[in-house]
């Protein structure tokens, strides 16, 4: 999956704010993650990111 810094992307579970959107802070084998609803940042594995992805939204 190409995923770059700053890309947004839609996820299939929502944050327990309710915002389905994040932000793309940081790749490599971990990423990081800002939710665009309540802005918590979260560090998650490649794989366990690119299972939950719905779909990706380029940069602005």
């Amino acid at each position: 999956m190409d995923i770059q810094v700053g890309d947004m992307i839609l996820v299939k579970k929502p944050h327990p704010c309710g915002s389905k959107q994040f932000s793309v802070l940081r790749v490599g084998m971990d990423f990081k993650i800002r939710c665009l609803g309540c802005g918590h940042e979260i560090m998650l594995p490649r794989a366990k990111i690119e299972k939950n992805i719905k779909k990706v939204l380029p940069r602005e």
